[in-house]
């Protein structure tokens, strides 16, 4: 009985009790929320501190690349200008951020309006997010998107691997939003309506332009003139002075400019055909055997220069910011200077040594290098060097002696240089040594080519001292 027996507790116990199970219970409920709470932070990712993200080397790593897509799709030197300066004007604009000594380009370009801003209050990487606005712009503007694709998956690794998730995507997306911005920009700077205008008509005026062997390509962006520029105020604001007269007089200071050429392709010294052949910079050279045709593919002329830019950089130790706002203004300097180039190309229309030589001086005559399918005057490696070089002799000063080994990939050795503007004149005499433009088209290309670059150092200042940089 008394196994069965119930003992009944009185009722002011069982209250007692039940808040003494109640208390147990909520205090087990806290113990667990804390105890989840300690291991969710504890296992909370940090920034590695070791890591390095603002190391240029991540942005000349992704110019590069660019550039090695550019080569492999083929792309003519005026649009390849195009493809390089939207991506690091774009990169520039997202990092200018972290430096509060630079300015933006917003209100210094032609219809660029003011770039989005980055939400500080949440964690984000700055160098992170210009690079992806680099990248993200860039493959926009080429075929081979893939390659891009595979090397921004190996790229982003080390970001992933030091930065929380948050950090990481956050980067991603300030990157993607101020890609967007300066894609929308570019949207409107009339090349995708220049896609649809007619094909360079070529007639049979004595001195006119026609296609040239071995391929009688079509003229190459006849309308490049028609692109927005960047700062300039319009392609025929720095027109330079016209051709020498056509005629084939043997008097004449034309016909003297023909055989300038013929008589310098006929008499190279072994130094002259290395300098013709370090500048060629001809994007797709074709080669024919019997029935085969087959193409070298190179660097373009901008290419060039964007690789002594990187050159420049790297020699000078200049830290991130410094390192994009060198892309940005020697793409700026190489676009515009195309622009002005080929108004003139256009406007003029002349004739090419090769194609006059073959027809009234020696028909089984080669130029050294294979003559580009677009008009002579003026020269553009002449005139975008020339821009170029004026906007780095600005950044890094002058002398500044450096070796270029932009060609090294392209089975050339590297050559030497005091100075970008030595660099530059060797280009522009190259042409004359490589047999494809007239003295005229060179000397004042040279000179077309500092007057952009000299206009572009004058509206622009990248730093909020009123300076484009500091030597």
């Amino acid at each position: 009985m008394l196994l069965n027996h119930k003992v009944q507790m009185p009722a002011v116990n069982r209250q007692s009790y039940k808040l003494f199970i109640d208390m147990r219970q909520m205090k087990s409920t806290y113990l667990i929320v804390l105890l989840s709470s300690l291991i969710i932070f504890s296992c909370e990712k940090k920034v590695d501190e070791n890591f390095v993200a603002n190391d240029s080397e991540y942005i000349h790593q992704s110019m590069q690349k660019l550039t090695d897509v550019i080569v492999y799709d083929i792309f003519s030197p005026p649009v390849a200008s195009r493809i390089y300066v939207y991506p690091s004007i774009a990169g520039y604009e997202v990092l200018r951020h972290q430096h509060p000594e630079y300015r933006t380009f917003a209100g210094q370009l032609n219809e660029l309006e003011a770039v989005p801003t980055p939400d500080t209050t949440q964690p984000i990487s700055l160098p992170l997010a210009s690079v992806h606005a680099f990248l993200t712009a860039g493959k926009s503007f080429i075929f081979s998107e893939d390659r891009i694709d595979e090397y921004q998956q190996q790229l982003y690794q080390d970001f992933q691997e030091a930065f929380p998730d948050d950090m990481f995507q956050n980067s991603i997306a300030y990157g993607e939003q101020v890609a967007q911005h300066i894609l929308d920009w570019a949207d409107k700077d009339n090349y995708k309506q220049s896609r649809s205008f007619p094909k360079f008509t070529v007639n049979d005026e004595l001195g006119r332009w026609q296609p040239t062997p071995p391929d009688y390509m079509d003229g190459i962006e006849p309308h490049w003139s028609r692109i927005r520029p960047l700062v300039i105020d319009s392609a025929d604001q720095f027109v330079p002075a016209p051709p020498t007269p056509f005629s084939m007089e043997e008097d004449s200071p034309f016909y003297q400019e023909v055989m300038e050429v013929y008589e310098t392709g006929n008499n190279l010294d072994e130094e002259q055909a290395e300098i013709a052949s370090f500048w060629d910079c001809n994007p797709y050279v074709s080669h024919h055997q019997g029935h085969v045709m087959f193409a070298t593919k190179k660097i373009t002329p901008g290419g060039h220069w964007i690789g002594i830019a990187k050159i420049a950089a790297q020699k000078s130790e200049a830290d991130l910011m410094k390192t994009l706002e060198t892309y940005a203004m020697t793409s700026i300097a190489l676009f515009d200077a195309f622009i002005s180039c080929w108004d003139e190309k256009y406007r003029s229309s002349l004739i090419r040594p090769e194609t006059i030589i073959n027809q009234h001086i020696d028909e089984d005559w080669m130029p050294l290098l294979q003559t580009p399918p677009f008009p002579e005057y003026t020269s553009g490696h002449s005139v975008i060097s020339a821009s170029a070089a004026t906007a780095l002799t600005e950044l890094y000063g002058e002398p500044f002696p450096f070796v270029d080994s932009t060609e090294v990939a392209y089975g050339l050795p590297p050559r030497e240089f005091e100075s970008f503007k030595a660099a530059s004149e060797e280009a522009a005499i190259s042409r004359l040594y490589g047999g494809i433009h007239y003295m005229p088209a060179i000397s004042n290309g040279v000179d077309q080519g500092r007057k952009v670059g000299g206009f572009i150092l004058n509206k622009i200042d990248t730093r909020k001292d009123g300076s484009l940089a500091d030597n």
